[in-house]
């Protein structure tokens, strides 16, 4: 990328924080070395992919520069402000604007086919049910052995305990940067067993136990789920 379409989406980035702080949840998109961790784990034969929050394309560049095919992405992304450029950048991948806690309902694969999904969502700027919402749609798509591979700028992963337990899974850093504005850290979340998440079968509703136990993982951590991640 030319040193004008990396300022030029700085200040596309830029401006989409500005209007709505906690969709966009951070004030420049995400840098090289965090896309490389990113995508450190992920392989061509690993396609097709879902991205979801590719705001600019960043991960989106690191997963062709690591072989996945273009045709073989598929970028979820709310904010209309991305759309355009993102179709224009990658018109070979399937661009699709939706809300990514719809995804267990889109029926936008047949089957389980997804080898990885990378995720750019601020997912600490999220309630905990829209959290399980995401992964559980992330995971009905999902091959045995694939992963969503998430970032944070918080201290810990940003999917709580419970969430994590709820849906049979698990999660362990992989990677950080200090390289990055802010600093980042990556997770990668995996099944713990076999889970069958199917979009028939897709049903999170939280319990009250539930909701007591992420309640006091939001308090042990000083409220911090309500962090930009």
């Amino acid at each position: 990328m030319t040193a004008k379409a990396a300022c030029s989406d700085f200040l596309h980035f830029f401006r989409s924080w500005i209007s709505n702080p906690l969709r966009v949840a951070a004030i420049a998109p995400s840098g090289d070395s965090l896309a490389r961790i990113m995508t450190s784990e992920i392989a061509a034969l690993d396609g097709p992919i879902i991205e979801l929050g590719p705001g600019t394309g960043v991960f989106t560049r690191a997963l062709l520069a690591r072989g996945v095919s273009e045709a073989d992405l598929t970028l979820i992304e709310y904010g209309p402000e991305f759309i355009t450029a993102l179709q224009a950048r990658f018109p070979m991948a399937r661009v699709l604007q939706m809300d990514a806690a719809q995804l267990a309902h889109a029926d936008i694969f047949e089957g389980e086919p997804v080898g990885a999904v990378v995720s750019g969502l601020p997912l600490l700027s999220m309630s905990p049910r829209k959290i399980a919402s995401i992964l559980a749609g992330a995971f009905a798509y999902m091959r045995p052995g694939g992963a969503v591979y998430q970032f944070t700028y918080g201290p810990r992963c940003p999917v709580p305990r419970p969430i994590l337990d709820r849906l049979g899974l698990k999660a362990v850093r992989i990677g950080g940067t200090v390289r990055n504005l802010p600093p980042a850290s990556v997770y990668r979340i995996s099944r713990r067993k076999p889970l069958e998440l199917s979009r028939e079968r897709f049903s999170y509703r939280e319990s009250e136990a539930e909701l007591d136990d992420i309640a006091a993982f939001s308090n042990e951590t000083g409220g911090r789920t309500m962090m930009p991640g």
